[in-house]
């Protein structure tokens, strides 16, 4: 088991979304300190004022996307708030829902960078001190896409593949080494923080912030190795396996509306 209390717990991505509502919880549950990374100067400020009334918490604005960046940032992280318990990546973005023809190359290359680069460099700064202590865990916020193929949102997926493809074979890594430096991987369907807003979904509801970055910190205090949102998304990858792709397109795909959920997409409004 993972203990939240007493722990140091760094989320990128912090200052809004289900990293801050993630955040306000760990404090709730005793964590020693939350340290919040994110690149809204103003989302930090407002979110520490509120943190603060509930514990002890510090933050740093931090581009993810810039490795120069990331690094300067958990020297100083280690440097003023100690060792890193639990680091959870829960940074991430999405640029649009058009069709792949219609990317650009910056659309490409900044989605893989914060999607899919940064978590493994965030990562890399905190995991060999946390296999030196034997003591650790890193949560990798990866998304549903990055098991299903959806269209309009093909880099998204790609970048959520990645993660959820190098998570788990880290998770492996130590397992083999027999650490007690633990991996989950968190792939959740849409959730409703307005990163998704105009998504329409016919079969799953979108899901709660609170009650979602509840059941993520619930899987890191127990080890969980992976941990799909909700539970019966998972019935979508038994389908895979079983189905031809072809009929897996007809009855996922169209019949129960997961292949249309991007069309009216709008996202957050800047």
């Amino acid at each position: 088991m993972t203990k939240i209390k007493n722990s140091c717990v760094l989320i990128t991505g912090g200052a809004s979304g289900i990293g801050r509502i993630m955040g306000r919880m760990a404090l709730e549950k005793g964590a020693r300190q939350v340290v919040i990374w994110d690149i809204n100067e103003q989302n930090i400020a407002t979110t520490l004022a509120d943190f603060k009334k509930i514990g002890a918490a510090k933050g740093f604005r931090v581009d993810v996307s810039n490795n120069e960046s990331v690094i300067a940032a958990a020297e100083q992280t280690k440097r003023e708030c100690g060792d890193v318990d639990i680091l959870i990546n829960c940074a991430g973005i999405v640029t649009g829902n058009k069709t792949f023809d219609k990317q650009t190359l910056t659309d490409i290359e900044r989605t893989m960078s914060i999607n899919a680069v940064a978590p493994m460099v965030v990562a890399l700064q905190f995991l060999p001190d946390m296999i030196v202590r034997d003591r650790g865990h890193i949560c990798n916020i990866a998304s549903a896409a990055g098991m299903i193929s959806n269209p309009r949102m093909s880099v998204y997926a790609a970048s959520k593949w990645a993660v959820i493809g190098w998570s788990d074979s880290v998770r492996i890594e130590l397992a083999e080494r027999k650490s007690n430096v633990h991996v989950t991987t968190v792939a959740p369907y849409y959730i409703n923080t307005g990163m998704f807003d105009g998504v329409r979904s016919r079969f799953f509801p979108i899901l709660d912030p609170e009650h979602t970055s509840r059941k993520i910190l619930r899987a890191i205090e127990r080890n969980t190795d992976f941990r799909g949102i909700p539970w019966s998304y998972h019935f979508f990858r038994l389908c895979q396996g079983l189905l031809p792709v072809s009929w897996f397109d007809t009855i996922v795909g169209r019949w129960l509306g997961i292949y249309s959920t991007m069309d009216h997409f709008t996202g957050r409004k800047k």
